[in-house]
């Protein structure tokens, strides 16, 4: 098949293969220097190519968008197949934005086999966007196992705790243990279809998103694929049990990669990917089991994270906490539930990657993000506290930041579906207010007890224009969401409609798309751009 594009560009296949251009440039630049601005210029183009895709979206379009479709492993019939709609586009330019971040963040602290440390964030970053963009499960696998080198050689090579090494093999381990239950459901899937339609095997399997979404599995067979599914899938959320490996990689690995996995939530994004739609009948029998993991991660991380004097660890399980609500607000299945999830899946990208590279700032000043050796940091780096302080009212969800648009409507879908656990949510709420702002408190408005923090200097320029970008859309996208949620609401009504099939859809206007060169018949949307309401 041959590929369909926008403008005859292959958008998605440059934003992966693009990072690995400046791999092998890399592997011909000996000046450190040179091989820094280097990197930052192929990133800032990723950006660029990102944001080209978010432009050319069409977000009345519920389907799949910026189709390309390569064979690759004719024997298994698994295409190279990519493809993005309203949940995935955003998750682009935040991927290249967090690289962007991660690499300012590490300008100066990475001083041996710096282009081997600048190369494997390229290498992440394609990867990341290759998860995102993935329609074949075999390549989404392959993506997926991918993110492990590039992720075990950054924390055990460059981490700044005493057992890094030890926090890179949990990390691997944990990781692997979740690949496995993935790989199992993915063959489990592409056998059904080959049994479904009548096919023999290998000839008939098919790894294709949208044609596996047409699919209809067994009731006996959907609840052990949506189990392996979300099992794999939680183990990177994390969710509990499977969230001990994020509080160690904090506390051992560079906070510039421990920024990357707390603002890149690949688990979450898979269970709304793609273990969700693809056992519909089973999700909606567990759907109040998701809820209750959801609200025990909850409860659980931010009464750990109400007890945590290390800045670093703290916002660890404040990450795993929030991992906990975005579940019950997917479990909800409704569309302001689904909305608020999504958002804050992108919330991640912006606030609690910016406050874990602040974390990171503070660590190399002071060579501690410790309560004790924080006091008063307030009165010799204000610039820097105003700047927390904004994130922490964000990650808590104070109007008018992002965090409240996004909570308000989680709060909402979970009011809906199940009125005790938004009682949860609301304590919930009040106990991250309490560990968030005690420790603003404590460690940046104290007195100053330390000679050490009397003489710190404040942010750097680049530290400043770093943060400076994530801030401004704390505020934007917290006075004005309604682009966001735009962008995502036809995509989320087509996913409730996998698992809602009676739900009345009222049609308030059709019309022909623009984008007329996007293939419908294998996807499961109607070829229409539709305004769209839903009615129970």
């Amino acid at each position: 098949m041959s590929p369909t594009m926008i403008d005859s560009v292959p958008l998605l296949s440059l934003c992966l293969i693009w990072p690995w251009l400046g791999v092998m440039l890399l592997a011909v630049i000996k000046n450190p220097q040179q091989a820094k601005r280097l990197t930052l210029l192929v990133a800032f183009i990723e950006l660029l190519i990102s944001l080209r895709v978010v432009q050319g979206f069409n977000p009345e379009f519920g389907g799949f968008q910026f189709l390309e479709d390569y064979v690759w492993i004719p024997g298994l019939n698994s295409h190279f197949q990519l493809g993005v709609d309203g949940i995935s586009v955003l998750f682009l330019p935040m991927t290249a934005w967090v690289t962007i971040m991660a690499l300012l963040a590490s300008w100066n602290s990475v001083q041996h086999l710096s282009r081997f440390h600048l190369a494997l964030l390229l290498m992440l970053e394609s990867v990341t966007v290759g998860v995102f963009s993935a329609l074949d499960l075999t390549l989404f696998f392959l993506f997926w196992e991918l993110t492990l080198p590039p992720i075990f050689f950054l924390i055990g090579l460059w981490g700044i705790g005493a057992e890094r090494r030890y926090a890179a093999m949990k990390y691997t381990l944990y990781m692997l243990f979740g690949g496995v239950p993935l790989l199992f459901a993915i063959i489990l899937l592409a056998l059904n279809h080959a049994q479904m339609t009548g096919g023999s095997i290998p000839q008939d399997l098919v790894f294709s998103l949208p044609v596996l979404l047409n699919t209809p599995i067994a009731s006996e067979s959907q609840g052990l694929i949506f189990w392996l599914l979300m099992l794999g899938f939680a183990v990177k959320a994390p969710l509990m049990p499977f969230h001990t490996w994020l509080p160690t990689a904090a506390m051992e690995a560079p906070t510039q990669i421990t920024a990357l996995l707390v603002g890149l939530k690949l688990g979450v994004y898979g269970i709304l990917r793609f273990a969700i739609p693809l056992a519909p009948a089973a999700a909606m029998e567990h759907r109040w089991l998701l809820a209750i993991v959801g609200a025990v991660t909850l409860v659980y991380a931010g009464l750990i994270a109400l007890q945590q004097t290390n800045l670093r660890r703290l916002l660890a399980y404040s990450s795993v906490s929030h991992v906990g609500l975005v579940l019950i607000g997917i479990a909800s299945f409704t569309l302001s539930g689904l909305q608020g999830a999504v958002i804050q899946l992108l919330n991640f990208s912006i606030v609690a990657s910016s406050l874990m590279l602040i974390a990171g700032m503070i660590q190399q000043r002071l060579g501690s993000t410790d309560l004790v050796h924080l006091s008063g940091l307030a009165k010799p780096m204000p610039r820097l506290t105003v700047l927390f302080f904004l994130f922490a009212l964000s990650s808590i969800g104070v109007p008018p930041t992002n965090g409240f648009p996004a909570e308000l409507l989680m709060l909402l879908g979970t009011v809906q579906s199940f009125p005790a656990l938004s009682l949860v949510v609301l304590l919930t709420a009040v106990i991250s207010a309490a560990y968030v702002l005690g420790f603003v408190r404590r460690g940046l408005f104290g007195p100053v007890v330390q000679q050490s923090v009397a003489r710190l200097q404040d942010l750097r320029p680049r530290e400043l224009g770093l943060l400076i970008t994530p801030a401004l859309l704390v505020l934007v996208l917290g006075v004005y969401p309604q682009w966001l949620l735009s962008e995502q609401e036809a995509t989320l009504i087509v996913w409730l409609q996998r698992l809602q099939p009676s739900t009345t859809v009222q049609v308030a206007e059709v019309k022909p798309a623009a984008n007329d060169d996007i293939p419908i018949s294998n996807l499961p949307v109607l070829p229409y751009k539709i305004n769209l309401q839903i009615a129970d």
